[in-house]
């Protein structure tokens, strides 16, 4: 039985005061143990003892296996490789419930031919995070569009709704959130202001597949919106993207700028149709072999999602009960996917003890913890430079939400198996480093 839009993710205020008192009655007897043990960075014993080929399979990314392999020998025996791709589009089109799809040799490519579609007058203007990858922000440039660099919020990671309504201008005609980290930004509010400015609504989905916000897909909320497939995604296939769109005018434009192919395949009274033998000038067609491995990915992605959710859930609930340790905010009718690692928040102060002295002496436990700060577009040197803008973006003199997140920040990684052991450890790894904040903080 599906459970896709019926995850439950709240729970009554008795049972939250239950679990929160348990993990603090077994957080204090932990305490107590691990003051009396050395840290390994002072000569004790590690924690974390689960052997490394075992932790290395729980983290292993992508999960690929025999069921990959078969597929791709299936599809070399027989020799025809092409069908694969509109089989595809049409199974991923079933699973989000999305009138109109198509695939794209990557996540960037699909964002090319998104703002391709847009079709707006140069200058025209859009609302977009800072805090995201440049595919989401830089081919703007190429249609004469201009970002307006909008924060995030530091408790979620995602678009700022209320910073994007002050830098909202006359010439702003779209809104581009990203599912940063698969949370899903509040798209609920964000759509509302988008039909009361009159904005078209863009999703960037690369890091969500399988997120959901009051029951819809991440992505079936804007007029248009991208998946990325790289290897590092949550649904990888070495490369490969997916566009979403509501309407066949959305549809068509996209899929007619990078596939030559298509023209002739709409109806008669398209005005794309006569573009057959030569679309508009790309290429972006997904590799057969992509979309091979991305249909035996998606079968499986629920269920991958719901173990690594599981996971998260029960190292995330001992560690947010440390001093100092906080996780990004969802709503109780969000159900968010985890992309790349489980981030983190630390707050220096609360803790007794600095980012980096923490990642030192769990490393020692051998918590695989660390710290990579996520680019923010309105830092790099291309922004700043006018002859590749239609008009020069104006580049804000400070992002503190994006800046709280990448000075804050510390990720774990994503288990994607039975993990309990391990989970144990790292627990256990953290209560010991918090119970020696005071040699921690020297470190």
């Amino acid at each position: 039985m599906s459970t896709i839009g019926t995850h439950r993710t709240d729970r009554t205020r008795r049972e939250v005061v239950q679990a929160g008192a348990v993990a603090l009655a077994g957080a204090g007897l932990a305490t107590k143990a691990h003051a009396a043990a050395t840290l390994a960075i002072n000569g004790g014993a590690k924690t974390v003892t689960v052997p490394a080929a075992v932790s290395s399979k729980l983290t292993r990314w992508p999960p690929y296996g025999d069921t990959e392999k078969q597929a791709l020998h299936a599809m070399i025996d027989k020799g025809t490789y092409y069908d694969e791709l509109p089989v595809f589009e049409k199974e991923w089109q079933a699973y989000t419930k999305s009138p109109f799809v198509k695939a794209h040799m990557n996540g960037t490519s699909a964002l090319n031919s998104m703002f391709f579609a847009l079709n707006l007058e140069p200058g025209s203007e859009i609302l977009v995070q800072s805090y995201t990858f440049f595919a989401t922000v830089l081919p703007m440039r190429f249609f004469g569009y201009v970002p307006i660099f909008v924060d995030i919020d530091p408790k979620t990671g995602c678009f700022d709704l209320e910073d994007a309504k002050r830098k909202i201008t006359p010439r702003t005609k779209a809104i581009l959130p990203m599912h940063s980290w698969g949370m899903p930004c509040e798209m609920d509010k964000i759509s509302e202001y988008a039909k009361e400015k009159g904005l078209i609504l863009c999703e960037d989905c690369a890091h969500a597949h399988g997120a959901f916000m009051q029951g819809k897909h991440v992505g079936t909320f804007g007029a248009m919106s991208i998946f990325s497939f790289q290897t590092t995604k949550v649904m990888p296939t070495v490369e490969g993207g997916m566009g979403m769109y509501k309407t066949r005018e959305y549809y068509e434009r996209a899929a007619a700028y990078g596939h030559y192919e298509d023209p002739p395949k709409f109806p008669k009274d398209s005005p794309y149709r006569k573009y057959d033998n030569t679309g508009f000038g790309q290429k972006y067609r997904m590799h057969p072999f992509a979309a091979a491995i991305g249909r035996v990915q998606l079968r499986g992605l629920e269920e991958r999602n719901a173990v690594t959710r599981k996971n998260v859930k029960a190292l995330n609930s001992r560690l947010v009960q440390l001093p100092g340790i906080t996780q990004p905010y969802v709503r109780p009718d969000q159900v968010r996917a985890y992309y790349s690692a489980d981030m983190l928040f630390l707050d220096e102060k609360k803790a007794g003890f600095s980012r980096a002295a923490m990642i030192k002496a769990l490393k020692a436990e051998g918590v695989g913890a660390s710290v990579w700060e996520y680019p923010e577009q309105h830092t790099f040197t291309i922004y700043r430079e006018p002859q590749w803008w239609h008009h020069p973006p104006v580049i804000p003199t400070s992002m503190p939400g994006g800046a709280q997140v990448n000075n804050t920040h510390f990720f774990l990684p994503l288990f994607h198996g039975e993990a309990t052991e391990l989970i144990e450890q790292y627990a256990k790894a953290f209560e010991k480093v918090w119970a020696h904040r005071a040699d921690v903080a020297k470190l």
